[in-house]
């Protein structure tokens, strides 16, 4: 990622594998373009799909989806409109889905609008019409799906990071010391940058406190066997701890507290997460642990867990640069792969994917395909039918190596 050279078509086919597929899209002002790269074949397709149609279309989708930009009743108490998603899926691939014959995981590389919506939340089918979003068929239902910022990455994490991961399985950061009540994890406050550079420890605090993530966090452990130590909650979960520990240790790192984005506050020029703040701030802890300082960490982690709010782009609006903010800082420290999020995030609906998820990964599946299985499983999840809605169950994607 810091010095990237183009992948040549050839060498990208070499790392694939049987069952996996190389989509990368091209957004320009009057047209768009797709590339549909197998192990043996590969197809360059025109799309008649303008830079500003795909603004719109993207538009659209996200303001059924995200928690954070309207009322959370209003959006889970509507059906998403399964026939718009239908209709852009085909604006997307219907010239190339031939191509996709045998496919099980979708390796995308996405441009324009398209970084800001995960393609699991598309519709492959016409919709039936039986008004039951846990029966429609998203593309979820077909694909694993995992994101890369560029086809060079590919090459980087399937040739070049070969290294053995950390030799402890977990470490976990969560339920920071907060005093805002409980809330889903974000909301908005005035200001937390009132003195300058640093972040104001009182402003930090009252966040909404989010004691689910204890629960969270401590399930995973005991999936991935690690001891009750690694998990750091309130007063261990601080920025501090987080800059001071030996991350190269673990092969899987935890983050569960708020994700803040950039312009989100007064002050905040980069996006951070939340963790306990201080009694006195300081540049090595004011409680947020921000981008710049992500990307100073040392990590030699398979998978780093964001489980916030808004991790995957600055600011969470169509067009924005793919994959900036915090998912490429983690990639800069040593991460191979990511779990990030493209909206806000109910709580209780995450606690249940993150953990399915890892029960997943520990039968051996890959976390591409993990992630899929986790979503479906939410959606017909008992007593609980606005678990069915795109909206809890598709805001996070797999950015890396998502097919091991």
């Amino acid at each position: 990622m810091i010095d990237p050279h183009p992948l040549k078509l050839s060498e990208a086919q070499k790392l694939l594998g049987p069952d996996e597929a190389l989509v990368m899209f091209l957004v320009a002002r009057d047209e768009s373009f797709v590339w549909i790269v197998r192990r043996d074949t590969a197809v360059f397709e025109r799309l008649a799909l303008p830079r500003r149609e795909l603004d719109a279309n993207v538009r659209a989708l996200r303001a059924q989806l995200d928690l954070g930009a309207g009322n959370v009743s209003d959006i889970l108490g509507k059906s998403f409109d399964v026939q718009a998603a239908h209709e852009l899926y085909g604006k997307l691939f219907s010239a190339g889905e031939k191509q996709l014959a045998g496919v099980r995981h979708l390796i995308v590389v996405a441009d324009g609008a398209l970084t800001s919506l995960p393609l699991a939340v598309l519709v492959t089918d016409a919709p039936a019409g039986s008004g039951d979003q846990a029966e429609v068929a998203w593309l979820a239902r077909k694909f694993a799906t995992s994101s890369l910022p560029s086809p060079a990455v590919l090459r980087a994490l399937r040739m070049v990071a070969r290294d053995a991961p950390g030799a402890e399985s977990f470490l976990g950061f969560g339920d920071p010391q907060l005093g805002g009540g409980k809330d889903n994890r974000t909301r908005a406050i005035p200001g937390l940058y009132a003195r300058g550079a640093i972040a104001d420890p009182a402003e930090v605090r009252k966040l909404p406190s989010l004691p689910e993530t204890a629960g969270e966090l401590r399930a995973i452990a005991r999936l991935l066997n690690a001891p009750e130590n690694r998990v750091k909650l309130r007063s261990e979960a601080t920025e501090q701890a987080v800059k001071q520990a030996d991350l190269t240790r673990f092969r899987t790192l935890v983050f569960a507290t708020h994700g803040l984005m950039a312009g989100d506050f007064r002050g905040l020029a980069e996006p951070a997460l939340v963790l306990t703040p201080p009694a006195t701030a300081s540049e090595l802890d004011d409680g947020l642990l921000t981008a710049g300082e992500i990307a100073d960490l040392r990590l030699n982690a398979d998978w780093v867990i964001l489980s916030a709010c808004n991790t995957a782009a600055p600011d969470g609006t169509p067009g924005a640069e793919g994959l900036s903010g915090l998912a490429r800082a983690f990639f800069y420290a040593g991460a191979r792969s990511l779990l990030v999020s493209h909206w806000a995030v109910g709580s209780e609906s995450t606690v249940a994917l993150t953990t399915k998820m890892f029960e997943e990964t520990a039968r051996g599946v890959s976390k591409a395909e993990a992630l899929r299985r986790s979503m479906l499983a939410l959606m017909k999840t008992r007593g609980s039918p606005e678990y069915a809605h795109p909206a809890l169950w598709a805001p996070f994607v797999v950015v890396g190596e998502g097919g091991r």
